[in-house]
């Protein structure tokens, strides 16, 4: 059976409220490449999901809440979790999402973040 991780991720709002994500991905991130990533991340962890292809969470967050957007608690970024082995419970739980070196270079190719491709840009 090849290797898989679990790309964990979080949106989180003024708040503090926070909606999480999971990613099964086929291969796995060396800590080489989670060094690269935490690189490329702003401030380390900060990410436009929408410029890397990742689901976002804002509606997820939205439902828990009982609310809709909000100009004064949602923003642009996303947030890196961690990276870890995927068990045999996330393999019934969770849809392969892709390869994980599909996401590291969807991740390596971002020159800057275009805070604009989110979908909260206008709040």
């Amino acid at each position: 059976m090849m290797t898989h991780c679990v790309f964990e991720y979080l949106y989180r709002d003024a708040g503090n409220f926070k909606a999480r994500g999971e990613l099964l991905l086929e291969g796995r991130l060396e800590d080489a490449d989670l060094s690269l990533l935490h690189s490329r991340f702003e401030n380390g962890e900060h990410f436009i999901a929408e410029q890397i292809g990742v689901p976002t969470l804002y509606e997820a967050l939205w439902q828990q809440c009982e609310s809709g957007p909000s100009e004064e608690m949602d923003h642009v970024w996303h947030e890196f979790s961690e990276v870890r082995a995927a068990t045999a419970e996330d393999f019934t739980r969770l849809k392969l999402w892709g390869l994980a070196k599909d996401l590291r270079t969807n991740i390596v190719n971002v020159d800057a973040w275009k805070l604009q491709l989110s979908r909260n840009w206008e709040l």
